[in-house]
């Protein structure tokens, strides 16, 4: 029977981490008698027994607070850095855990913490996950918590974004969030009204876009707003991408493979700062002045949205019910308005991405907004 859980978050911070904490601690003691320990700075604190009693006092208060009371790290149990080497410290984890009475972990994490709470379960962990980011690219769940809030943010100044682009005549390139997915620029694109949303999902042709633009020029619109997704890419970078890919899964020599490697990570470094050659080529296509926010990490910030708190909410208890029942190896999801247990093997590595006949896509392009094709 479980007696004794830990809670860890990792990746990046995101709104409704405190929430889903409150709830697994507050359910696990109060219907389950459970003893509760947060482990701090993600799986760095399993390998260091770094821990907190998370009980009545730790846990109140909590429910409203952005960010996470146990700290985070983007540490992998597989390749931590232990001194000046890089180890795989999952089998001493699992260790520590049952040294400190830890019967099952519950981890809190994107696609990252999911694949490696995966190799912890494999190594023989038990443990349950919780899907949160920003980007909501989780796969196996409809929404991931974080989303809602980062994407009323990133709404808002979409829409502050409209006054000076209208009094200045400008084109405003807004970069948004959202790793290689879409959801986010799509998302505050189409409720703050953008002319023009760039996703990593649809490869963009920059002379369409500033065909677009100027069509809206030709009607007598002197301004524009385009949101770009972080991950969002060139159709002609996309193929280069696609041919650098190819290339370093056909080598066979292990001097092959880290050559193309090498040039895929040397690609991927060339297309920093996408934003401004965007905004810079919009300027020489169109002739409109144009000028690039970036929205950076306020999108994480700030107090958690009453959507996020709710699913947080409820996926944290559904997650203390689960340890519980002994259901390990899963990721508590939402699906169709219900907290689901889905097998993490059918989560870890894999990204939920903007389907191409999304409604979301549909309506942009009912709209007459511009995806970039």
């Amino acid at each position: 029977m479980t007696q004794t859980i830990g809670i860890l978050t990792a990746g990046g911070d995101s709104p409704g981490l405190n929430a889903a904490i409150r709830a697994i601690g507050k359910t696990a003691a109060r219907a389950h008698d459970m003893q509760v320990f947060g482990f701090l700075d993600g799986f760095r604190g399993v390998m260091e027994n770094r821990t907190v009693r998370l009980d009545g006092d730790k846990l109140s208060g909590i429910l409203t607070k952005g960010g996470t009371i146990l700290g985070t790290s983007r540490d992998k149990p597989h390749r931590m850095e232990v001194g000046d080497k890089t180890l795989d410290m999952t089998g001493a984890m699992i260790e520590n855990c049952q040294r400190l009475g830890i019967d099952a972990l519950v981890c809190l994490g994107g696609g990252g913490t999911q694949k490696n709470a995966y190799r912890l379960s494999q190594k023989g962990m038990p443990l349950v996950t919780l899907p949160k980011t920003i980007d909501n690219d989780v796969a196996m769940t409809e929404r991931t918590f974080g989303f809602d809030t980062a994407l009323a943010i990133a709404t808002e100044a979409v829409d502050r974004l409209h006054s000076t682009a209208h009094s200045h005549h400008r084109i405003m390139v807004v970069e948004i969030m959202g790793h290689n997915t879409g959801w986010l620029a799509l998302g505050s694109g189409i409720a703050g009204g953008a002319d023009v949303v760039l996703i990593p999902e649809i490869p963009y042709d920059m002379a369409l876009v500033a065909e677009s633009l100027l069509a809206r020029k030709s009607g007598g619109s002197r301004f524009s707003i385009v949101a770009v997704s972080e991950g969002a890419i060139s159709a002609e970078n996309a193929r280069k991408r696609g041919e650098l890919k190819a290339r370093k899964k056909a080598a066979t020599t292990d001097a092959d493979k880290n050559e193309a490697a090498a040039a895929l990570a040397t690609f991927e470094e060339s297309r920093e700062g996408g934003t401004a050659r965007v905004a810079r080529e919009l300027e020489q296509l169109t002739g409109l002045e144009s000028r690039v926010t970036i929205l950076g990490h306020v999108q994480r910030g700030g107090t958690p949205s009453h959507v996020d708190r709710l699913l947080a909410t409820r996926l944290g208890a559904e997650a203390a019910q689960a340890v519980a029942d002994e259901d390990f190896g899963i990721m508590i999801a939402s699906q169709r308005g219900e907290a689901v247990r889905v097998p993490l093997g059918e989560v870890a590595g894999k990204r939920r991405v903007v389907p191409l006949d999304h409604p979301w896509i549909q309506t942009a392009r009912q709209l007459g907004m511009s995806l970039g094709d």
